[in-house]
């Protein structure tokens, strides 16, 4: 399966993140004041586009990559970064790739990284910048101080989204039990579940750039994460016509909404599978009980699945009986003794969360 370039970037993130070797070579060539072109990877198509230079296939180390660097050309290592390969190489890519750099060693860099697919480092003497090439990206890398400073902003944003979400959530489970679930509630929920998603994914950007540095802010970043329920694909599986919705390709295109376009409920609703318009967003709809049923950690998914597709909604489930539970299958006294007790502490729960 083949790596996005998103994908790859993030690898190679990983692969330059304080606290490793390359790190450490890079930090010393910017200390230095020398410039670098440095190559992750060695294949047949990068080997045609060396041009001179020296064999050395030794050990990497930082002090053998500063060392290196004094010299002119590009340092080719093995993609694990465990070999230096190849010192004072000539990199000859092809001309006509279009590239936005305008200094020859980053437009080398830009070139080469788009036409082999291997990643380039380049450390820039005049800027005193390191820049990363993957798959036609470029990143910059920064301070672990600067990073940190936006990575606690996210966090603090992190946490207001989150308490937001617990909030509409446990809403969102009080007008279930009430049947008096409109479309917006449920806009709005899968709106939270989004938002949240975003800013955990920008953290864990950061955290994978700090390296050792975020060790702290990973443990702060799992404890806001974590699954306290379900998630937005419970939501519209809950929500939505199963014939005419298919629940992963529903997820897919709730991420993929704009981040300026993410405030506009009709929008989220119409993407999902859900009634759309203004009007439509003040009906009333009901739940089958997907979400709600999910919760009860000792009823296995699939038995839980098929108890919901029994009764096809949540009114009918949770006024069920002891007997008419156990005729479903994989439901036997006493796991429908747990559905029952469970969905009725659910509904105590959220009821009070609601009026108190």
């Amino acid at each position: 399966m083949l790596r996005s370039p998103e994908d790859a970037l993030k690898a190679t993130l990983a692969r330059v993140a304080p606290g490793t070797p390359l790190r450490d070579g890079l930090e010393r060539i910017l200390r230095g004041r020398t410039g670098a072109l440095i190559v992750l990877g060695m294949d047949k198509t990068m080997e045609s586009l060396c041009s001179g230079g020296f064999e050395i296939g030794i050990d990497f180390a930082p002090t053998r990559l500063r060392e290196l660097a004094k010299m002119d050309g590009a340092i080719v290592c093995d993609k694990d970064v465990t070999k230096i390969l190849r010192a004072a190489v000539q990199l000859v890519p092809d001309p006509s790739i279009e590239t936005q750099e305008s200094g020859t060693r980053h437009r080398t860099a830009e070139r080469v990284a788009i036409q082999t697919g291997v990643p380039v480092v380049s450390v820039s003497q005049s800027m005193q910048i390191i820049a990363l090439y993957v798959d036609g990206l470029r990143y910059v890398l920064e301070g672990s101080e600067k990073v940190l400073a936006r990575a606690n902003q996210a966090l603090a944003t992190l946490e207001r989204y989150r308490a937001r979400l617990d909030q509409v959530t446990s809403s969102l489970s009080a007008l279930e039990i009430e049947a008096m679930v409109t479309v917006r509630d449920v806009a709005v929920t899968l709106q939270r579940h989004e938002m949240v998603r975003r800013i955990s994914e920008e953290i864990a950007q950061y955290v994978l750039e700090l390296g050792v540095d975020g060790r702290l802010l990973s443990l702060q970043l799992d404890e806001l994460s974590a699954t306290r329920g379900s998630g937005a694909d419970m939501v519209i599986r809950d929500y939505t016509d199963p014939e005419t919705t298919d629940v992963d390709e529903a997820v897919t295109a709730l991420q993929d909404i704009d981040q300026a376009d993410l405030i506009d409920l009709n929008l989220i609703a119409s993407v999902v599978g859900l009634p759309a318009g203004n009007d439509a967003l003040d009906g009333i709809i009901q739940p089958r009980g997907y979400r709600l049923v999910s919760e009860l950690k000792a009823v296995p998914r699939a038995v839980a699945g098929r108890l919901v597709d029994h009764f096809g909604g949540l009114q009918d489930l949770m006024a069920a009986t002891i007997d008419e539970l156990m005729v479903v299958d994989g439901i036997g006294e006493l796991r429908a003794r747990t559905v029952r007790e469970g969905l009725s502490r659910i509904a105590e729960a959220s009821l009070l969360d609601r009026f108190l």
